[in-house]
């Protein structure tokens, strides 16, 4: 029952298919209700006891059959969970990793990077570094001791590129037609890490997989956490007013809908004008994501945007668009559309990575 069991556990077999036999109007109509799901509850997953049954209501659905909804889209690929988005380095540490990594020996190269469990990101870009990975780790030093293993794997140096600052961090954009056209630019709050409690992690960790797909499913995080349902949805709303969960709800996998076109377009600017350009950037429509990080010996670039797209066609006048902007203050540039993705998921929050090769 559905009721019974996480949909984690569920759903990792064979896609599901639509069924046979219903006619185009119906299949329409499931399509968009599906669209529902997706564009409203990217933001403001109602933190509430019985989530799916206020989404029902909002819907004119059963609360059961937005349950399988979901399990679908998330069998299906579409979506990797539902959960929390953190403002970086809040809650742990993390960076923005690269290596150059000759063609012949890139599969081996991706399973030495993923190996390092606190990796959650890993994404081949079509440029001569070309393997882009996202590295977490419960503190900086543990981060360190993490990239110095991948290194050490690879027998190669690997750029470790830091935030410094956002400008724009929110990949909740509708689905619905063209970024440019829907994406909404929300205020990036500064994160207030003095409200994280000694005890959030655990929760945090819970969550790391997404909500389990039950009817009460904060009962089941408190359950795997030690803590009461009610105390749950507070911490959680108390992190989400304090900018620490920079949004709760529903992760989509872009590529899977159609946005084939990722585009990293990263600027080497002044540091006198980066700041400002970076704000100007963020507002582009099309910039998914925009922020500010630090150099490395070899790799001069320290902004970078962010352009999702269905094509490479509809990116370009975005890309374009940012070169004209910074025209008179980038020394250098370039774009770096991804290719392959190799892993995508939430950060890990548990215990530290011991140097055990997993």
């Amino acid at each position: 029952m559905l009721e019974q069991a996480n949909v984690h556990n569920q759903t990792r077999g064979p896609r599901r298919r639509m069924p046979t036999g219903l006619d185009q109007e119906t299949q329409q109509e499931s399509k968009a209700i599906d669209l529902a799901l997706l564009d409203r509850w990217q933001h403001d997953f109602p933190l509430v006891p019985h989530p799916f049954q206020v989404i029902a209501s909002e819907l004119g659905l059963r609360e059961r059959e937005v349950l399988e909804r979901f399990q679908t889209l998330l069998a299906n690929n579409a979506i990797s969970r539902i959960g929390a988005i953190l403002a970086p380095n809040t809650v742990g540490a993390s960076t923005l990793a690269a290596v150059s990594v000759e063609k012949v020996d890139l599969d081996e190269a991706v399973r030495l990077i993923n190996m390092e469990h606190g990796v959650n990101h890993n994404y081949e870009r079509d440029h001569a570094v070309n393997l882009w990975f996202v590295v977490t780790a419960t503190d900086e030093a543990e981060l360190d001791a993490s990239l110095a293993r991948i290194s050490s794997r690879l027998g190669k140096d690997v750029f470790d590129l830091r935030l410094e600052r956002p400008f724009h961090l929110d990949l909740g954009f509708s689905i619905a037609g063209r970024p440019e056209d829907s994406l909404v630019k929300r205020r990036l709050r500064p994160a207030n890490a003095s409200m994280i409690e000694p005890d959030d992690r655990e929760v945090l960790a819970a969550l790391q997989d997404g909500l389990p797909l039950v009817f009460r499913p904060f009962h089941e995080i408190g359950r795997h956490a030690g803590r009461s349902e009610a105390d749950v949805l507070a911490r959680l709303e108390r992190l989400s007013q304090a900018g620490v969960i920079r949004r709760f709800g529903v992760v989509v996998k872009h590529r899977t809908l159609g946005f084939g076109a990722n585009a990293m377009v990263v600027f080497d600017i002044a540091d006198e004008d980066v700041d400002a350009v970076g704000e100007r950037l963020s507002h582009v429509p099309g910039v998914t994501l925009c922020y500010r990080r630090r150099r490395a010996s070899g790799w001069p670039f320290n902004l970078y945007c962010m352009v999702h797209a269905r094509s490479r066609a509809q990116a370009e006048p975005v890309i374009e668009r940012l070169k004209r902007l910074t025209g008179l203050t980038r020394r250098d540039m370039t774009v770096l559309f991804s290719t392959r993705c190799f892993r995508q998921r939430g950060p890990l929050l548990g215990a530290k990575q011991r140097d055990s090769g997993s």
